[in-house]
């Protein structure tokens, strides 16, 4: 008995039902100017229904009686682009103000004559002959109301979610924009991967040669780069946090391959011998090519101190008239990373393919290359 009268304690089920109530003041209002023609209201629908904008009222207004607190209500709020929509949203009226006269009927009618067959039941004859009987029957009319109201507005709100749900070019939108937002969590996920992770590798392999060293001129220098490193890294990880915060600031904040000085003398720093030759004008490189040039310099250079450690790195930079090549090797490390699950080398081809270009990383005549090329236009 709870169970069956657990409707009865939800908003959804009066808010549904005011819903359905609602095309009915219109037809309530005509009736006043007019008396002769009820059905006149069904024909101004169809002019209603060309104005763009009233499909998005519709929605709106759905989502909030039919679908209260529900996230993905399945019901768009965007207006009218296409004679589809138009038609779409004109049955949509139709059929709701052909529901909304069933349930203001049943609403009105079906109470009255739970009260008359009380009357009847007292003696105090309706329109039938009193009798006791009529006190059994007095509760069927609530029931089927509670029915009808249950039936109607589930009716009402599956139908809403086929004439007022998305068409397929708003789904195709919603999927794109969906689509930039894990794209762009995923750029944020390789910023702070590369940009962390370098200077934490820096860090550890900086510390365990301090300690090893036991000299403190060594030791001085290398907590020096720790410290310049790790403020590096906390630039870096406020402007990512800037982008989360959805601050404005330019994409011309992140660092560049006219910035590579500073990852060169990390590494140096960290012990590795760099050898680097840049050939080309490097400064004018278009910003997104010299960006995501300078995070897979980074990235190959932490690759480097963390699986190799000290070792004599070879970097070359030269930037042609269409395309920026860079290529990374060492000596090979006694532990290759991983070729295909490390998450820093896949970033690497990620971020070649992201501007059309390719990346190869793995090991080749002895050494353990990275080349990208990433084209300029």
């Amino acid at each position: 008995m709870i169970r069956f009268l657990r409707p009865l304690l939800r908003g959804r089920t009066y808010t549904r039902l005011l819903h359905l109530w609602l095309p009915m003041l219109s037809v309530a209002f005509w009736m006043f100017i007019d008396p002769r023609t009820p059905w006149a209201p069904a024909l101004f629908l169809v002019p209603l229904a060309l104005i763009p904008a009233v499909r998005r009222g519709e929605g709106v207004q759905a989502r909030l009686l039919l679908t209260p607190g529900e996230a993905e209500p399945g019901i768009s709020e965007e207006p009218a682009r296409s004679w589809r929509d138009r038609g779409r949203t004109l049955l949509w009226l139709e059929l709701r103000m052909v529901l909304g006269l069933v349930a203001m009927f049943a609403s009105v009618r079906l109470p009255i004559l739970t009260v008359d067959l009380a009357k009847g039941a007292w003696g105090q004859p309706p329109s039938f002959a009193p009798h006791r009987a009529y006190a059994l029957l007095a509760p069927l009319p609530l029931v089927a109301l509670y029915g009808v109201v249950l039936g109607l507005g589930a009716l009402v709100t599956r139908c809403a979610r086929r004439l007022l749900g998305p068409s397929a070019a708003e789904r195709l939108a919603a999927l794109a924009e969906r689509t930039e937002q894990l794209l762009e969590r995923t750029r944020i996920a390789r910023e702070l991967h590369d940009s962390i992770g370098h200077a934490l590798t820096v860090a550890v392999v900086q510390a365990g040669a301090a300690r090893a060293a036991g000299d403190p001129e060594f030791t001085g220098r290398a907590l020096t780069a720790i410290e310049e490193t790790g403020r590096a890294a906390l630039e870096d990880l406020e402007r990512v946090l800037g982008v989360l915060r959805e601050a404005e600031r330019p994409a011309s904040a992140r660092p560049t391959l006219a910035d590579a000085d500073r990852l060169l003398e990390s590494a140096r720093a960290s012990g590795a011998e760099v050898d680097f030759r840049a050939t080309g004008a490097v400064e004018t490189l278009p910003g997104p090519v010299s960006r995501e040039g300078y995070r897979i310099l980074q990235e190959a250079l932490t690759n480097v101190l963390r699986h190799a450690g000290a070792v004599p790195v070879r970097v070359r930079v030269s930037a042609g008239v269409r395309q920026l090549a860079l290529e990374i090797s060492n000596p090979l490390p006694a532990e290759l990373p991983r070729t295909d699950g490390g998450s820093g080398l896949r970033g690497i081809r990620e971020r070649a393919a992201l501007l059309g270009g390719t990346a190869r990383t793995g090991p080749e005549a002895g050494t353990w290359l990275v080349r990208a090329e990433l084209p300029l236009s």
